[in-house]
């Protein structure tokens, strides 16, 4: 097997695929990337039995073959090489040379044959959405994917078809909720309802940063595939029950406080540097046409920030956590955020004012 390919096209796919790899592993196979070089293009493929990526790229190829190399020793040295560099790859005698100008690199391979085998996706129901609402769907949970390994079935995107025929994304981790709807994608009237793991999210939204075309998504009942581009990510699904959330989304909370969102933002960035690391609570005390942001801490510091608000409900306290405050700011798509309040005891409802398809649920704190 002999190539030659510019770095920089090494560079990207390979940073797609070597960042699936676990730095740590018990099985060395798994530590490598599998490089197959013919027709004109590399192939790269990785798994970490959970989730698996395959994309190509063009190059020269002068001889045909596949190898495995580490994936990150390969990603390591193409990051390293100077720009616009020449890399040469040649494999013989169990070992993978890779030249560029006056540098040059030996790593040892692993036989093709100990890589695990993909399996195929045996996908009852496959559509396309475009990478603008694939974006939209995970940008607008993932914040509120839980990270505790308890609840394991909190620790993805559960994507579903609504009974109003709608694609429905949620995240939640208990104190927050985040939900946003789509039109439903033609194909996708029989989708089963899945959890779509965190790392596959996160894999996943770096995967649609460049690329603007068409996703088509593949799932069964136990995988996910989005094929786009050059790429093709397969993961396996959380193999759980998502609580029923709709019954946590409060109805009927009719004090609503309108707000400029970057001047909420860094108004609740600014009083929660006093607020204690481990509660990192803001209270908010409302009355007509006014905001008080307040927060203290144990030592007896204490910060207060007024803000000019659309209120004319009745005064009242409610404390939440800043840094779900901040999250939430941060992804409503609007200048203003609507607070839908009942009580400082019950959840609220945040939102950007007449945007139906999206809504994030707060649960407070005492403070």
């Amino acid at each position: 097997m002999k190539l030659t390919i510019d770095r920089m096209s090494l560079l990207r796919p390979l940073g797609h695929v070597q960042s699936v790899v676990e730095r740590r592993n018990t099985i060395p196979i798994l530590a490598n990337v599998v490089l197959e070089a013919k027709n004109g293009a590399l192939s790269m493929t990785a798994t970490d039995m959970d989730m698996d990526i395959a994309t190509e790229v063009g190059c020269s190829v002068v001889s045909d073959g596949t190898t495995t190399v580490s994936a990150h020793l390969l990603y390591d040295i193409a990051r390293k090489l100077p720009d616009g560099s020449e890399v040469e790859l040649a494999v013989a005698d169990g070992h993978a040379t890779i030249t560029a100008g006056r540098s040059n690199f030996r790593l040892p391979t692993l036989p093709v044959e100990d890589f695990p085998a993909i399996n195929s996706t045996d996908s009852s129901v496959s559509f396309t959405v475009t990478a603008a609402d694939m974006r939209d769907l995970i940008d607008a949970t993932r914040f509120a994917i839980s990270t505790e390994e308890t609840r394991y079935y909190l620790n993805g995107i559960y994507l579903h078809k609504t009974d109003t025929d709608e694609l429905c994304a949620v995240a939640t981790d208990g104190h927050r909720l985040a939900m946003t709807r789509q039109s439903l994608p033609g194909g996708a009237a029989a989708m089963p309802s899945i959890i779509l793991p965190r790392k596959a999210v996160t894999e996943l939204r770096k995967l649609l940063d460049d690329f603007d075309g068409d996703v088509t998504v593949a799932l069964s009942d136990t995988r996910a595939e989005f094929t786009f581009g050059t790429v093709r990510l397969k993961s396996k699904l959380i193999d759980g029950t998502f609580p029923d959330y709709t019954r946590v989304i409060p109805q009927g909370n009719d004090r609503v406080m309108r707000v400029d969102a970057a001047a909420f933002s860094a108004a609740v960035d600014r009083v929660s540097t006093i607020s204690s690391e481990k509660s990192r609570s803001v209270k908010l005390r409302l009355q007509p046409g006014m905001l008080n942001l307040s927060a203290s801490s144990t030592d007896a510091s204490s910060a207060v920030e007024e803000l000019e608000v659309e209120y004319d409900g009745p005064e009242m306290e409610i404390g939440f956590n800043a840094r779900y405050l901040l999250d939430i700011a941060g992804q409503v798509n609007n200048e203003m955020v609507e607070f839908a309040l009942a009580d400082q005891g019950s959840p609220s409802l945040v939102r950007a004012p007449g945007d139906e398809a999206t809504l994030f649920v707060l649960m407070p704190m005492r403070v």
